[in-house]
């Protein structure tokens, strides 16, 4: 399940790497418009610095302003490209993780060799992972987070933004295995054998790091047995024992094989599984 602690360690990393992203943009280098300021022709530097003294001051929706500003005015510069992404970041940080991704998806589009692409991959990863939900409602948000966060660490392997959504992944795919558990369960309970097979299939298959993998071969070994496909009970059990031997799920999969007169190995202790 997504552990909403995570949160705070999000902001410090992206602090520091949006404090990084800034200083190399800055080394590097009367009609109101439909974003609300009124149209006053400034140098792109000096738009590009207010843009970053409202950022500092957390007025996130202005600093976005005042770097889509920057592209309206002087659209052909070296400041336009680094204001698309600061004002992805701007958005980001007042929580508009729509709007962040719109933008993210079209910096990546127009400037894919960017030094500050791998940023940009890792930015939007996080405005999916930051609204993945509880177990009980719609994936959707962390089906995405799961894509994003591996496509950072596919792309950029060697760099920490792949290391922290590397970390990220191994919460994800919890998240999304427990999704899978708890719709196998409503299932079960109700006797729809091969619904459940299929969802706790899916964990055991696809989430085998995941710490619901032990209680997904129990719960298959309890839907064949409903289903009385025996030699497919014991078969599971079989497989749960041999990597989980010292696991109670284990114990309780024996228990039912027992109660059913079937023959399976027997119960490995913890010291036994050591």
């Amino acid at each position: 399940m997504y552990d909403m602690r995570d949160t705070g360690r999000n902001h410090r990393v992206l602090r520091r790497f949006s404090l990084v992203v800034a200083a190399a943009l800055i080394a590097a280098g009367c009609a109101s418009g439909d974003d609300g300021i009124e149209y006053v022709e400034r140098p792109a530097e000096e738009i590009y610095s207010t843009a970053l003294d409202s950022l500092e001051a957390g007025d996130f929706g202005d600093a976005a302003a005042q770097f889509d500003e920057v592209e309206r005015q002087h659209p052909y510069s070296q400041w336009a490209t680094r204001s698309q992404l600061m004002a992805a970041f701007a958005h980001y940080q007042e929580l508009n993780y729509d709007e962040a991704v719109i933008a993210l998806d079209r910096f990546i589009r127009l400037h894919p060799g960017n030094e500050q692409i791998d940023y940009a991959y890792y930015l939007k990863a996080l405005c999916y992972y930051e609204r993945i939900s509880d177990v009980a409602r719609d994936q959707r948000m962390t089906e995405l987070a799961m894509q994003s966060l591996e496509e950072v660490v596919r792309r950029f392997p060697d760099t920490e933004y792949a290391r922290d959504a590397g970390l990220k992944l191994d919460l994800t795919r919890d998240q999304l295995a427990g999704k899978e558990m708890s719709i196998g369960r409503y299932y079960l309970d109700r006797a729809h054998y091969n619904a459940a097979i299929n969802r706790f299939r899916r964990v055991v298959d696809n989430f085998q790091t995941t710490s619901h993998v032990p209680e997904a071969l129990h719960r298959l070994t309890e839907a064949y047995l409903g289903l009385g496909l025996l030699g497919e009970a014991q078969m599971t059990a079989a497989v749960l024992g041999h990597n989980f031997p010292g696991s109670d799920w284990y114990e309780d999969s024996y228990d039912l094989l027992v109660d059913r007169g079937l023959d399976t190995p027997p119960v490995a202790s913890a010291e036994t599984a050591s």
